[in-house]
């Protein structure tokens, strides 16, 4: 059976006015609490643009949100406190050392003192920050930046979590490690996961549920395992590609 929807999206359009696309249109879907979501699409099929406004940095031209009970457009300030956005470009202070940035951030989350001292501190150990930690981020691998800009998203434990492209680009061992450290949360505190990623190897182990889109469409939604079946596929790679097409998108 399953849970409570923790958010509700309702025939949700976004047009930008300089353009004469429709970025996305009629979107609905609905994710329950304790859900890992995966967004799939190519290039240009409005993932971004969904993130956005979920995460109230875009306003929709018109559609209803509704996030933990409360709708978008009338309870930012009370969302924000409740998710974590992981974004795709790495958000930290290059100067600042790894542990100087998850400080400050904690602070902005209004965290303080020994409260916040222990979180950052278990967070780092959990993903293998030793004396890494004193050093500048300008210092540090790409897998390493990506690692503490995720410990940036969750420090606060927010009850939902936007991870837009979080391991593009990284050694294997690191990607795993924030895998493996997101499924824990999501066991454990019953956190739900909205997540947009390339990889359709990683993206069907990881998701409970995926939703393919292309241009600002959802064309399929349901379970990994549904999907491929459903299209007499091999893997969710084939699913996207038979769906999307093999045309390349810039």
């Amino acid at each position: 059976m399953k849970s409570n929807p923790i958010i509700s999206v309702q025939d949700l359009v976004k047009k930008y006015s300089n353009s004469s696309v429709t970025a996305l249109n009629s979107i609905n879907l609905t994710i329950y609490e304790g859900e890992i979501v995966g967004l799939l699409g190519p290039n240009g099929a409005g993932k971004t643009t969904f993130f956005s406004i979920l995460c109230g940095l875009l306003v929709p031209t018109k559609g209803k949100v509704i996030i933990d009970g409360k709708q978008l457009d009338k309870e930012l300030n009370l969302i924000k406190k409740q998710i974590g956005v992981v974004p795709q470009d790495v958000a930290l202070y290059p100067t600042l050392t790894g542990r100087e940035n998850l400080l400050f951030i904690g602070r902005m989350y209004g965290l303080k003192g020994a409260d916040l001292k222990r979180k950052v501190d278990n967070a780092l150990n959990d993903f293998g920050f030793n004396e890494n930690r004193n050093h500048a981020v300008n210092k540090y691998s790409g897998g390493m930046k990506r690692r503490v800009n995720l410990i940036a998203g969750i420090l606060h434990q927010p009850k939902i979590i936007f991870l837009d492209e979080p391991t593009v680009g990284i050694d294997v061992q690191s990607r795993m490690a924030m895998m493996e450290h997101l499924k824990k949360i999501n066991l454990e505190q019953k956190t739900t996961i909205i997540y947009t990623s390339h990889y359709m190897e990683q993206a069907a182990q990881f998701c409970d549920n995926v939703a393919i889109l292309d241009e600002g469409s959802i064309l399929e939604k349901g379970t990994p395992k549904e999907l491929i079946k459903k299209y007499n596929c091999e893997s969710l790679e084939e699913v996207f590609i038979q769906l999307t097409g093999k045309k390349i998108r810039d």
